[in-house]
């Protein structure tokens, strides 16, 4: 059965593979991928520091609700996830999901959204090595692993461990 997946990022500052390997392992699959952020129009991805290509957004996230999808992807980058936490709808659909029960994966720097939506405290999670300090401020509970299950969360640190992101995002899908 076809399940609508949410990928929920800021208008710049997205990894793109981060974004774009996700988002073909989930069609690849059989199910609906929908590019969310705080705007419409297009964001801008990038390979580490430079500019890639652009996506156009479905929908904004102050549009859609939590009961529209299946499951929330967060991609990383540095910058995307650090102007999404300032978003206070973003932040808002995040704790929503979360709270739901479905499947929430982030990667890289993305469990920052995770941290202000305040949904980390006595959760074990992995990230990107420099925001493990921050995820233990938040109450969490931070290993180097390529990724970590914990309930309904799913994490993993960069874009190497995205083959086993992927597969465990597509495992709690069905």
């Amino acid at each position: 059965m076809s399940k609508k997946i949410a990928f929920l990022v800021a208008a710049e500052g997205i990894e793109r593979v981060e974004l774009t390997e996700p988002w073909k392992a989930v069609q690849e699959a059989g199910h609906q991928p929908v590019l969310l952020s705080p705007e419409t129009g297009d964001v801008q991805t990038f390979n580490h520091l430079t500019a890639a290509e652009t996506q156009p957004v479905d929908q904004a996230v102050g549009d859609v609700s939590v009961d529209d999808f299946d499951a929330l992807v967060l991609p990383g980058g540095v910058a995307n996830p650090d102007a999404l936490r300032t978003d206070e709808t973003a932040v808002g659909f995040v704790k929503q999901f979360v709270d739901s029960g479905k499947p929430v994966a982030a990667i890289c720097h993305a469990p920052w959204t995770l941290i202000e939506a305040d949904v980390v405290r006595g959760r074990r999670l992995t990230s990107w090595p420099s925001v493990q300090t921050d995820l233990r401020n938040a109450g969490a509970e931070w290993v180097d692993e390529e990724v970590v299950t914990d309930g309904n969360l799913i994490t993993s640190r960069k874009p190497d461990d995205l083959s086993a992101f992927n597969k465990t995002l597509l495992d709690a899908l069905n």
